[in-house]
């Protein structure tokens, strides 16, 4: 039994970008034009009732900024397209790294007043570790913007690859007129609207060469000249080095006016790739055994990239997302935990419009679905039909910040304990639980983590809790070659010893000396920066 005709027909991706570079618009946008949602919110009104589909949590809506990835299926041109939001956030670009785990291509917004900022530097690295092949959209050309030749100029350096454009702006800011489809050999007129549909602009053909240069004068001679010397330096579109992450198409528009942004759907589904294979560990005899799962094989598996508590305040539940790698998922089917060989009995299981859900019938690998749990999911799991194999490389990054948790009423001990389990086991944030007792310790990458963490323990599990910062600066996660070797570290460590929310084993230290002297003293102590999914490889010792 293959199911190649349904996975091939699946497109899943993830939007990047630095905060404010138009994201979470383009994505309304995008929903909007496959005709996903009726009519597109505004991330930026905050006091409008109607907020971006993807921001769903009370904290972004205060804000008006992304801090949970979301989920949105969309169905266009005969194409299942799975696109998730992510945070530009740079606190929140854990989940962000998560998340590109789970797609097989990217979609890169870049301001373009501001080209290639920092975050996008940070998720680039991500993207390219994983050779993910990368769209590029530069946004906002209804605005004083730069040259698009320096713009492209600085993707390249930055990216370390080609540029192919494919759509070319014609003017900018008041005097934007409209974009060059190189694909078509057609130009779109620009014209202002948040409203306006794709068919609702005019198209001319490039044929119409004295229409064109007469309508838009100095504008259109203008990017005919830049537009000759961009293709003259490019190469052409190569469809094997850009599935390769060697090449990026390079499209323009305005987001907020919905322009260019078809051209771009068009290209998620004529040019990124399907599901691919992916790699997973077989256990025979206990030994590792490395094989590439196939999309189109009958066998269910997939892994949780994601777990979600809370996503409906009525319910209490919590929702394990699941990246499906093969087969295909029907309701009812007998699934297993592979970490810990238990059966897993989702009592739903949903599709995603962000919050709205849709119950699943049927899905395949490269689908996004949701799982709702009562625990015994945690990041990184491994689910089957009953193969036993384990996917890898679901990151976890040493924590840089800590604070101190210290609960204002202690009769809520047990429902801070619930919270920090779950908002562990979710992700939000690192918890390390001090071996000798004591308060527990959160460990993020960015301040505004902590300030999200206390605003849900309060408004999700009723729990007031007051952040004290201690003296901890770090976190390495150890192993040793023997159990008898790790037994006589944390015996000679005690006060350092920490287990996160896995269950792992972690050492904390106070300074860079700290593990330095450390080592010293243990040479067969590993230390170990990331810690991939729990029970396989820690990253590499640092």
């Amino acid at each position: 039994m293959t199911y190649a005709h349904e996975t091939r027909r699946r497109r899943t991706f993830a939007i990047i970008s630095h905060p404010d570079a138009g994201k979470t618009t383009l994505t309304e946008k995008l929903l909007l034009f496959s005709g996903a949602i009726q009519i597109a919110g505004s991330v930026k009104a905050r006091k409008a009732s109607r907020h971006a589909t993807s921001d769903w949590m009370e904290i972004e809506k205060q804000r008006g900024i992304s801090v949970a990835s979301s989920v949105m299926q969309m169905l266009y041109r005969e194409h299942v397209i799975n696109l998730l939001d992510t945070p530009g956030h740079k606190d929140f670009s854990e989940d962000t790294y998560r998340v590109l785990t789970a797609v097989d291509s990217a979609l890169m917004v870049i301001d373009a007043a501001n080209g290639v900022e920092a975050q996008t530097r940070r998720l680039i690295e991500v993207c390219r570790q994983r050779d993910t092949p990368i769209i590029t959209f530069v946004n906002k050309m209804d605005r004083e913007v730069r040259d698009p030749l320096d713009i492209l100029d600085e993707v390249e350096r930055e990216l370390g690859m080609p540029c192919v454009p494919m759509t070319w702006p014609v003017g900018q800011g008041k005097s934007f007129g409209g974009i060059v489809n190189l694909r078509t050999q057609a130009m779109t007129v620009f014209d202002s609207g948040s409203e306006r549909l794709p068919q609702d602009f005019e198209t001319i053909s490039l044929t119409e060469q004295a229409q064109l240069a007469e309508r838009f004068g100095l504008e259109w001679q203008t990017a005919m000249d830049s537009m000759e010397l961009a293709t003259g330096a490019s190469p052409a579109f190569d469809e094997e080095a850009f599935l390769a992450g060697k090449q990026t198409p390079v499209f323009f528009g305005s987001g907020v006016n919905n322009f260019g942004v078809m051209e771009v759907l068009d290209a998620l589904v004529d040019l990124a790739p399907a599901p691919r294979p992916r790699t997973s560990n077989l256990l025979v005899n206990k030994q590792p055994v490395v094989k590439e799962i196939q999309p189109e094989d009958s066998a269910f598996s997939g892994v949780v990239f994601k777990v979600q508590a809370n996503m409906d305040a009525n319910h209490r539940d919590r929702i394990a997302f699941v990246r499906m790698a093969s087969g295909k998922y029907t309701p009812g089917m007998k699934l297993k935990v592979q970490r810990t060989a238990k059966e897993l009995r989702p009592t739903s299981v949903v599709t995603f419009l962000s919050q709205r859900r849709e119950a699943v019938d049927e899905a395949y690998a490269g689908d996004i679905i949701g799982f709702t749990t009562h625990g015994g999911v945690q990041l990184g799991d491994t689910i089957t039909d009953g193969a036993n194999l384990q996917f890898t490389g679901l990151p976890f990054f040493a924590p840089e910040l800590f604070m101190t948790v210290i609960l204002k009423n202690p009769l809520r001990t047990k429902q801070l304990q619930t919270g920090l389990d779950q908002l562990g086991e979710e992700g939000a944030i690192q918890v390390f639980k001090p071996e000798i007792g004591g308060p527990m310790l959160l460990g993020a990458v960015g301040q505004l983590q902590f300030e999200v963490v206390q605003h849900r323990l309060k408004a999700e599990y009723d729990c007031d809790v007051r952040l004290e910062g201690c003296q901890y600066t770090g976190a390495r996660w150890i192993t040793a070659d023997t159990p008898a070797e790790l037994r006589e570290f944390t015996n000679a460590y005690p006060q350092r010893m920490s287990l996160d929310a896995a269950g792992t084993l972690a050492y904390l230290c106070t300074s860079p000396y700290d593990v330095r002297l450390a080592q010293e003293r243990f040479p067969k102590i590993h230390f170990h920066p990331l810690r991939e999914h729990a029970g396989l490889a820690l990253g590499s010792a640092g």
